[in-house]
């Protein structure tokens, strides 16, 4: 007999790289990306926990990663980075030139654009599965793509240039 705990860890157990590769996407660095989907697995499990049985987990997860995504960037703090000295980063991963001036161009969109641009070309949603999770109208999220899209390619031909 599979129980509703079972369901769950087999979930988390068998999406959490999915769910990483897109948070990544969303925030653009790896620690942050690894405290996303911990928060978003964290609350996936407590809902899950909490409403007995979710029709579809896939969906609620995707919503909670990205609405906590969007969240985390409104916060005040979130914006100050105040330091006496500058970190230490870790060195890129091995990755292609076009890679990294891809992540460069989304993480500068609007946290709302980027989440549009992951959903609908990363996760492959349609537009109306997109404005459903995100709470949005289509015509919103048609916006928001455009929009997105439009600068990541000013972006690109700036870089390329």
């Amino acid at each position: 007999m599979v129980t509703g705990d079972d369901a769950l860890r087999a979930f988390v157990e068998g999406r959490r790289t999915a769910l990483f590769r897109s948070a990544y996407l969303l925030c653009g660095d790896r620690d942050e990306a690894e405290d996303l989907v911990q928060t978003t697995l964290v609350k996936v499990v407590l809902g899950g926990r909490r409403l007995g049985r979710l029709d579809n987990l896939e969906a609620y997860a995707r919503k909670t990663l990205v609405n906590t995504f969007i969240a985390a960037r409104r916060r005040f703090w979130r914006r100050e980075h105040a330091c006496g000295e500058l970190p230490e980063r870790a060195s890129p991963s091995a990755d292609s030139d076009t890679g990294l001036m891809v992540r460069a161009a989304l993480a500068r969109l609007t946290p709302k654009q980027r989440a549009v641009l992951v959903l609908r070309y990363w996760e492959d949603l349609s537009v109306e599965a997109t404005a459903e999770l995100l709470g949005m109208r289509v015509n919103t999220v048609k916006s928001h793509t455009a929009r997105g899209l439009a600068a990541l390619r000013a972006e690109m031909r700036e870089e390329l240039v």
